[in-house]
């Protein structure tokens, strides 16, 4: 996808994005409702027409602005929604075969019965959609949409409407599946996590921009925008002014990079960055980190924390520390920071985002001295 605009009366959808998508890989377009991820989906798939760009699959133009564009049966692409719209009336195996008329009736049943098998679901293969759980019909949908064979599948939030337990199982087995096919699969989320897990890259989407394309590990590891970092969960936030190359926290000074002296700069802390120890003996001063409350998770214990800096400065943190950690209300702590999960932003002035913005002034994330 080259340069796609799309707008819907006086609102840009899309704003100039360009992305790729290799055989075999999982791209994953995500971000919040609104941001345009669907939008640029149903513009590969052929359901929008290209106000402004063009597709290419398999190194051919399919759909150009200005010039029309193929309808989406002639597109050799295999389609998947959060609805899985099995056709009622047609058992299981006569849903998969059924868009792959084209071959000998064996050789469509063969096909359609290898990806069952793949998926789980041959001992249902006679059976209607309506006898079918939620997860199960999203497999058969999923078969579907492979049967023909297609360069590239084109996924919509095909797990969001599975319980949690299911839908983990179910996205494993898909993505080995895809892996199996060798197409590649463009994928719209709303969830980082599934997007971490599915994806080889993310294409992290706002207010129709990509903010950020790249694997997980560069999104989680390496974020270049605020909104990169709080939309993979949540983060401590605190403020300050950068001084000699650092910014004072309650927790210390931070390394502030090449921001320059001065800069008022915004400070992203990961609960995970907090290592919590006890203190066994009383404080001297009044300037101690104490826990407010500890919460059990499961796998991890969630803490809060108010922490007190040598300046005065003081902050309500959380912090995630894994297992079984549940310090008592009061109880001091002192707490070493993990610099690889802090992101040191400078605060930039509130923009306007008005018709004609770059695309350079979109990622510019704003915030009031306040942080709100």
């Amino acid at each position: 996808m080259q340069g796609i605009r799309h707008v819907f009366g006086n609102l840009a959808a899309v704003s100039d994005v360009s992305l790729d998508v290799h055989a075999g890989e999982v791209v994953c377009l995500l971000g919040p409702s609104g941001c345009g991820k669907t939008t640029l989906l149903r513009i590969a798939a052929g359901l929008e027409a290209v106000q402004q760009g063009a597709v290419a699959i398999h190194g051919r133009t399919v759909a150009v602005s200005g010039e029309g564009s193929l309808p989406p049966e002639k597109r050799n692409v295999g389609l998947a929604f959060q609805d899985s719209a099995l056709f009622p009336h047609l058992k299981v195996l006569e849903n998969v075969t059924f868009g792959i008329k084209s071959q000998p009736a064996a050789q469509r049943r063969k096909r359609a019965m290898d990806l069952l098998e793949q998926l789980g679901m041959a001992p249902y293969a006679m059976a209607y959609p309506h006898t079918l759980s939620g997860g199960q019909q999203q497999r058969v949908a999923l078969a579907r949409a492979l049967a023909p064979e297609p360069q590239v599948m084109l996924l919509d939030e095909p797990f969001s409407s599975l319980d949690a337990r299911l839908r983990d199982r179910i996205r494993d087995d898909t993505l080995h599946v895809l892996k199996r096919a060798g197409a590649g699969t463009l994928l719209v989320t709303h969830d980082p996590e599934e997007a971490m897990f599915m994806a080889d890259r993310i294409a992290l989407m706002r207010d129709g921009w990509i903010v950020q394309f790249g694997t997980p590990r560069e999104l989680y590891c390496y974020p270049r925008d605020p909104f990169v970092v709080t939309f993979f969960g949540d983060v401590n936030e605190v403020y300050g002014r950068v001084q000699g190359s650092v910014v004072q926290t309650p927790l210390g000074a931070v390394d502030a990079g090449d921001l320059p002296e001065g800069t008022r700069a915004q400070v992203l802390i990961r609960p995970e960055a907090l290592h919590v120890t006890e203190l066994n003996e009383s404080p001297t001063t009044h300037q101690y980190s104490h826990v407010i409350m500890a919460k059990l998770l499961g796998r991890s214990s969630l803490l809060h924390i108010c922490a007190h800096g040598q300046d005065g400065q003081e902050a309500h943190l959380h912090a995630r520390v894994p297992g079984v950690f549940l310090p008592v209300e009061g109880q001091p702590v002192t707490i070493r920071l993990d610099p690889s999960q802090v992101f040191v932003f400078p605060v930039v002035p509130r923009t306007r985002m008005a018709h004609g913005d770059t695309q350079e002034d979109h990622r510019e994330y704003a915030y009031s001295d306040d942080g709100q």
